[in-house]
C-alpha cells in the first residue's frame, strides 16, 4: 500500500494541463507534463482510482525502467533484464507496443519483435515455459517507447484505452471521442455550472457524448464504472483488497450522486437517426431518467419550458464540413446558432468547438476565450463565449448576408446583368432550368446553372472549372468563395439550395470520377421542360440528371417522333426519351449500361405516366448491344438519338470507347437499324472532334450545333456537337 511507483498517463495532445491537474486532484505527485503524457508518482491506489475516476487520460502505465538503447542487442539485454517472470504467468497472454526508432532500429516492427523475444526468453529461462502472444485480450501489454536514443519501458494498467468508458456502442458520422469531450467541459467550467445548478444543452448533439460526460461529472459517477475490466486485474502483482474497496466506494458515489438529482441536460438534432444512437448510449450510461434528447432543427433551439431552470452552458461540436460547398451550407447553420442563442438565451455561456473556427464568424458571437486542441488529427479550437441577448435584429440580418468585397460585388454585377438578359429570355420562354454564367469573368471560372423546382424552390448550381496552374490553390478557393457568395446575394438563395462542385472541367458525359456519388442523403426534387416532369439532384453526383446544354436538342428530337419509333443509345436519365414520348413516340427503346440512371430513368418515366410496354428501358452495354443489334433489329426504327460519352473505360465494359476513333463504326451500325428515310441524330462534347469524310462522303449530314443552341450556351458555341444524319 506504501509501496510508491512511477507511472505515465498519456492523453491526446493539447489536454497535458488540465490531465496534470486532475491527477493532483486524486493524490498524485505530478512530476512533469511532456507532449500528450504526464508522469507522475504514487502508490497502487492512486493507480487504481487514476484508471477508474480520470475523465481526461487515454492510459495509466506503470513505469518499469528506462535505458540508453544504441543497437538491436542492447534493445535485447535492456529488456531481458526487466523481472518479467513477476508480472505475467508463463501460461498468460502477452501483447508488446514498440514506437520510436534510432540509427540501428528502424523499424519499430522489428523492435517490437526484438522485445518480445528478450521478454519469452526470461520466461522460459525462469520458468521453464512461455506465455503465448496475442493482441486480443492479453493479460500483460507491454509499452515501449524509444526516444532519442533512450526506451523507456512500461506496462499498460488498463487495457483498453481509458476513453472507451463502455456506454457508447452507437456513434454518429463524426464522433468525438468521450475523454476529449470531457476535456472540453472541464475548459468550459461545466463542473462548476453544475455545482451551482445551471443547465447543460446541446443543440448538434449526435451520439450525445457531451450530454452523458456532463451527466457523468454532475452526478459523481467515475467514468470508468461501466467498464467490463481493466488490465491490471491480470497483472500479477494486482491487489484485489485494494481494488474492490474502490471499487465500492465509487459505485456508492454513483447512487448518491443520482439521487441528490441532476440539473437539467438536454440534447437536440435535426437528425433522427442519431437521436436514436444518443437515446441508446444514454440508457447503457444508465442516465435515461436524467438526460433528455429531442429532435428539433437549431433555428428551433430554445431554452425547455417544462419547467423553470437555471441559466448554464450550452456546448456544442457542429459539423465543420470538409468541401467548400458543405462548408457554405453549414454558415448559415451557424448564422441561425447565433441568432437562436442571442435570443433566447441572454446569461448563459456558450462554447463551439470545431474544426473549421472561421464558420463561427457566422454566429454574430465574439468569443472572450480560444483554446488551441485536436480532434484526433485534426486542429480544432474550442472557443468560448459570453451570452447578451440581441435587440438588433438587422445586426442579425446583415450576418447571414454580410457585405461582399470588392471582388465579390464585381462577381455580383455580373450575374445581376446576366439575370437581366438570360434570366428574362428564360421566363419569356417557359424555361425553369437554364444556365446564368458560365466564367464570364476569366478569373472566376465556373459555370452557374440555375433550376426552379415545381415546389416554387430556386437552386443554384455551381461546378467549377479547373483553374490554371499559376493560380495557386487558395486564391483559386478563395474565388470561388467569392462566387458562392455572391450567387447567394443575387438569387437570395438559403445556403442549403446551393450546390457546389469543386472539380476539374469534365465534358458532360466523360466517365470516372463524376459518376461517384458525393454523399449519403441530398434532396432531390422535380423541375419542368416542355411539359415534362424531370428529377434533379444537385448534390449526389457531379451531374445533376439533366444536360441544360441538350435542352433544344431535346425540343428538336420531340419533334420528329410523332408517331415514330426511337432508340436512345447512352441514354443517361433518358431525357430525351421522356419528351419524345409526350411528342407522340409511338414506342422507344433507351439503353444504358448504369444501374443508376436506369433507376433514375424509370422515375422519370413514371412521373411522366409513360407506357413502360411501349418505352422500353434496357440495362446494357451499348457497344455490345449495337453489334448484337445488327442481326436482329436492322429497319427497325425512324430515329435514333445516339449521345455517346467522350471516352469511357468502364469496367463492365468490354471495350474502351474513343469517340474521335469509332464513332465511324457508331453511326454505320446506327444507319444499319434505321428504316428508309430515318434520322441519326448525332452529337458529343468533344472540343476538337472531325466528323471522319467517309460518313459525310456516304450519308447526308448537316451540322445542326449551333442552330441547337439556345441563349444560356451561346457563350460556349463549342459545348456540344450536333448532327443530323439520313440515307439521302
Amino acid at each position: 500500500m506504501t509501496a510508491k511507483y512511477q507511472f505515465t498517463a498519456t492523453c491526446p495532445k493539447g489536454l497535458e494541463n488540465l490531465l496534470a491537474e486532475e491527477l493532483r486532484a486524486l493524490g498524485a505527485a505530478v512530476e512533469r507534463e511532456q507532449p500528450a503524457a504526464v508522469l507522475f508518482a504514487g502508490n497502487l491506489e492512486l493507480a487504481y482510482r487514476t484508471c477508474l475516476w480520470s475523465r481526461l487520460a487515454n492510459r495509466v502505465l506503470l513505469n518499469l525502467g528506462r535505458a540508453r538503447v544504441d543497437n538491436a542487442e542492447t534493445l535485447y539485454r535492456v529488456v531481458e533484464d526487466i523481472p518479467w517472470e513477476e508480472h505475467i504467468s508463463p501460461n498468460g497472454v502477452l501483447w508488446v507496443q514498440f514506437s520510436g526508432t534510432n540509427a540501428e532500429i528502424r523499424n519499430s516492427q522489428f523492435g517490437a519483435q526484438k522485445a518480445k523475444d528478450a521478454i519469452v526468453d526470461r520466461l522460459r529461462k525462469h520458468t521453464g515455459a512461455r506465455p503465448d502472444v496475442d493482441k486480443r485480450d492479453p493479460d500483460l501489454s507491454v509499452m515501449l517507447r524509444l526516444h532519442r536514443d533512450h526506451l523507456e519501458i512500461a506496462i499498460d494498467l488498463c487495457g483498453d484505452s481509458l476513453h472507451r468508458r463502455g456506454y457508447r456502442t452507437h456513434i454518429g458520422a463524426a464522433p468525438l471521442k468521450e475523454n476529449l469531450a470531457a476535456a472540453l467541459l472541464v475548459r468550459s467550467r461545466w463542473p462548476e455550472i453544475a455545482a451551482d445548478g445551471g443547465s447543460l444543452l446541446d443543440p448538434m448533439c449526435g451520439s450525445g457524448t457531451f450530454l452523458v460526460e456532463g451527466a457523468l461529472m454532475a452526478g459523481d459517477v467515475a467514468p470508468g464504472l461501466l467498464r467490463e475490466s481493466f488490465g491490471f486485474e491480470r497483472w500479477l502483482n494486482h491487489q484485489s483488497d485494494i481494488w474492490l474497496p474502490l471499487r465500492e466506494e465509487a459505485h456508492q458515489r454513483r447512487v448518491d450522486g443520482l439521487a441528490a438529482g441532476l440539473p437539467e441536460i438536454r440534447g437536440y438534432d435535426a437528425d433522427a437517426k442519431v437521436l436514436f444512437a444518443a437515446e441508446s448510449n444514454i440508457a447503457r450510461a444508465g442516465l435515461e431518467k436524467h438526460v433528455r434528447v429531442s429532435c428539433r432543427p437549431v433555428a428551433a433551439f430554445k431554452v425547455p419550458s417544462h419547467r423553470p431552470i437555471k441559466p448554464g452552458l450550452v456546448i456544442t461540436n457542429p459539423p465543420y464540413g470538409e468541401r467548400l460547398g458543405e462548408q457554405e451550407a453549414l454558415r448559415e447553420t451557424y448564422a441561425e446558432l447565433g441568432r437562436q442563442l442571442k435570443q433566447e438565451f441572454g446569461g448563459w455561456k456558450a462554447a463551439i468547438f470545431t474544426g473549421n473556427p472561421e464558420l463561427c464568424h457566422s454566429t454574430n458571437l465574439r468569443s472572450h476565450k480560444q483554446y488551441k486542441l485536436f480532434n484526433g488529427s485534426i486542429p480544432s479550437q474550442l472557443l468560448l463565449f459570453e451570452i447578451h441577448r440581441s435587440t438588433d435584429a438587422k445586426d442579425d440580418a446583415a450576418r447571414v448576408a454580410p457585405r461582399l468585397s470588392e471582388e465579390a460585388q464585381m462577381v455580383a454585377n455580373r450575374l445581376q446583368k446576366n439575370l437581366r438578359t438570360i434570366g428574362k429570355w428564360a421566363a419569356k420562354n417557359g424555361i425553369s432550368c437554364y444556365r446564368l454564367y458560365d466564367a464570364d469573368l476569366p478569373e472566376y471560372s465556373a459555370a452557374i446553372d440555375v433550376y426552379q423546382s415545381l415546389e416554387g424552390q430556386t437552386y443554384a448550381h455551381i461546378q467549377e472549372y479547373r483553374a490554371p496552374a499559376s493560380i495557386p490553390e487558395q486564391k483559386a478557393k478563395a474565388r470561388l468563395s467569392d462566387l458562392v457568395r455572391a450567387t447567394r446575394q443575387v438569387l437570395d438563395l438559403p445556403a442549403r439550395n446551393i450546390s457546389i462542385k469543386e472539380r476539374r472541367r469534365h465534358s458532360h458525359k466523360e466517365s470516372g470520377s463524376q459518376y461517384q456519388k458525393r454523399s449519403e442523403t441530398s434532396p432531390v426534387f422535380w423541375v419542368e421542360e416542355y411539359g415534362a416532369r424531370l428529377e434533379i439532384n444537385l448534390w449526389d453526383y457531379l451531374d445533376t440528371g439533366l444536360f441544360l446544354d441538350h435542352r433544344p436538342v431535346r425540343k428538336y428530337l420531340r419533334g420528329l417522333v410523332k408517331d415514330k419509333r426511337l432508340l436512345n443509345l447512352f441514354c443517361y436519365t433518358a431525357t430525351a426519351t421522356v419528351q419524345a414520348a409526350l411528342g407522340g413516340c409511338s414506342e422507344s427503346a433507351s439503353v444504358d449500361l448504369s444501374k443508376t440512371y436506369q433507376s433514375w430513368a424509370q422515375r422519370n418515366f413514371r412521373e411522366n405516366k409513360l407506357d413502360p410496354y411501349r418505352h422500353q428501358l434496357i440495362e446494357a452495354d451499348c457497344l455490345q448491344w449495337l453489334a448484337s443489334a445488327q442481326q436482329n433489329r436492322r429497319g427497325h426504327y425512324d430515329v435514333i438519338f445516339l449521345d455517346p460519352p467522350t471516352f469511357s473505360n468502364s469496367a463492365k465494359m468490354q471495350g474502351v470507347l474513343d469517340i474521335q476513333r469509332d464513332h465511324t463504326t457508331l453511326i454505320r451500325q446506327c444507319m444499319a437499324l434505321l428504316r428508309p428515310g430515318g434520322r441519326l441524330l448525332f452529337s458529343n462534347n468533344l472540343r476538337s472532334f472531325k466528323m471522319d469524310p467517309e460518313i459525310e462522303a456516304e450519308f447526308s449530314v448537316e451540322n445542326l450545333s449551333s442552330k441547337l443552341l439556345d441563349k444560356d450556351f451561346q457563350r460556349n458555341p463549342k459545348i456540344h456537337n450536333v448532327w443530323e444524319i439520313t440515307t439521302g
